[in-house]
């Protein structure tokens, strides 16, 4: 048998991708977020698909205290790429409560559809029911905690006031809270978020509380940068029905000084994974489609990728 790098290396063979031989002194920093959550893992799948596809570019991982921390050491070139939240994107394009943003965009990471996640024989079915609980909204910089701000300012509540809130150190405390009924219920986002998978996991199980229809309308009339995004049948274990909810696409950001050949060269890399179906699970959704249809406008993507994208008749 071969093992899973030949197999990538003798698959990139066939498609015509070089392998050079030499790694780049001098490796780009990837900020990703606290430990537990999606980011470290989309993080680490796309350093490793890197490193097979153009070995020559070197990336390290570095752990942050997550998007709007990324976005800072991003401006101020502490980091060369960062992952960040839509919310947080969103707020950085429009200037609120910030100057607005130079970084740029390098590629979609996947949708962050938002929901509450609650033990099955608890008593809460509505967003209503957990008024007054103590709800797990993650570290208070984190993703999940800006994203659930917003979605509870959709529907006229307040994280802080409305709700008791817990904020822990890093995403991995959050669910054991809940696991351990010492709070009603926690907000995550994401397709297979981790969060979510370790209750679902347990052995009390998982049920989740997303907006009905009419919140939805609700939230998106006062935020419309949220989409109607689903969360598949069966993506937890006991979840037997798709989930309907709002939420945002996260984003891989450059800082605003990375040469346009890195940029070039990392959207050269994606599409020729893409090509050759070698996207692994944690980049299924990192397509330059998705990229495009998940920005306001293509002024936002990298100078290097937006070249890219041109010259392959994508934008």
């Amino acid at each position: 048998m071969i093992d899973r790098r030949t197999f990538a290396l003798s698959s990139l063979a066939l498609l015509g991708i070089g392998i050079p031989g030499r790694a780049q002194s001098g490796a780009l920093k990837l900020g990703t977020a606290t430990p537990g959550g999606s980011f470290p893992l989309y993080a680490a799948a796309f350093v490793d698909l890197v490193k097979i596809i153009d070995p020559t570019l070197s990336i390290r991982e570095v752990s942050t205290r997550g998007p709007s921390d990324n976005l800072r050491q991003l401006e101020r070139g502490e980091l060369d790429l960062g992952l960040v939240t839509g919310e947080v994107l969103h707020e950085a394009l429009e200037g609120i409560g910030r100057p607005q943003t130079e970084a740029k965009a390098v590629v979609a990471a996947f949708p962050m559809p938002g929901m509450f996640a609650v033990l099955p024989e608890s008593r809460y079915r509505t967003v209503g029911d957990l008024k007054g609980r103590p709800i797990v909204w993650n570290p208070r910089t984190s993703g999940p905690a800006t994203q659930g701000r917003y979605v509870m300012d959709g529907l006229g509540l307040d994280t802080e006031r409305d709700f008791e809130p817990v904020y822990t150190e890093t995403v991995a405390n959050g669910p054991p809270l809940v696991i351990e009924r010492q709070a009603a219920a926690i907000w995550g986002g994401g397709l297979r978020w981790p969060g979510f998978v370790t209750i679902a996991e347990s052995p009390r199980g998982a049920r989740f509380i997303a907006p009905n229809a009419e919140e939805i309308e609700q939230i998106r009339a006062k935020h419309p940068f949220f989409r109607p995004l689903t969360v598949p049948a069966g993506l937890y274990r006991g979840q037997r029905d798709p989930i309907e909810t709002v939420g945002t696409w996260s984003v891989l950001m450059a800082r605003p000084d990375l040469p346009d050949a890195v940029g070039r060269r990392l959207a050269a890399a994606l599409g020729k994974a893409e090509k050759g179906q070698l996207l692994p699970r944690q980049l299924a959704q990192s397509t330059a489609r998705n990229t495009v249809a998940a920005l306001p406008e293509h002024g936002v993507l990298q100078p290097g990728v937006r070249a890219h994208f041109e010259e392959q008749g994508l934008i």
